[in-house]
């Protein structure tokens, strides 16, 4: 958790164990810190910035990327197999996962926007047109998502 709360008595830095002469206290981890010395373990991309937040595990404080890089779950992408970070983005169509490049029409390519419908048929993920073209041809029943 990270607050910002008024300055009543000078307090020692966590990161530098100087004293915050700071209007505002920076507390994280129940530690006080100047803006400049919360930073992450691995990258030292500030954390002390409103709005940021920070992650904790094995004594590290840790941004987003740092924690799912090290401590996230990967698997692989359904459409190409290839790894997926645990840190990236990915579109979701019932229990597989892909890479946002990956989630497209596994027949003509055709990349799908937000709102788009798209239909799952033996896990493959299809636009609507080729959908409905197999449709009329194999006769399958339709898995809107």
């Amino acid at each position: 958790m990270l607050s910002v709360q008024p300055d009543t008595k000078p307090k020692g830095c966590a990161g530098c164990n100087r004293k915050i002469k700071d209007r505002y206290l920076l507390k994280a981890l129940d530690k006080y810190w100047h803006e400049d010395c919360l930073k992450c373990a691995c990258c030292d991309c500030r954390l002390g910035e409103v709005g940021s937040t920070l992650y904790t595990k094995a004594n590290l404080i840790l941004c987003r990327r740092d924690y799912l890089r090290l401590f996230g779950v990967t698997g692989n992408c359904a459409a190409c197999s290839k790894l997926i970070p645990a840190f990236e983005m990915v579109m979701r169509a019932k229990d597989n996962v892909y890479h946002l490049d990956c989630f497209a029409c596994q027949l003509c390519n055709q990349r799908f926007c937000v709102g788009d419908k798209f239909f799952l048929k033996n896990n493959m993920i299809l636009c609507q047109t080729d959908y409905e073209e197999g449709l009329m041809k194999d006769g399958y029943a339709p898995q809107v998502r």
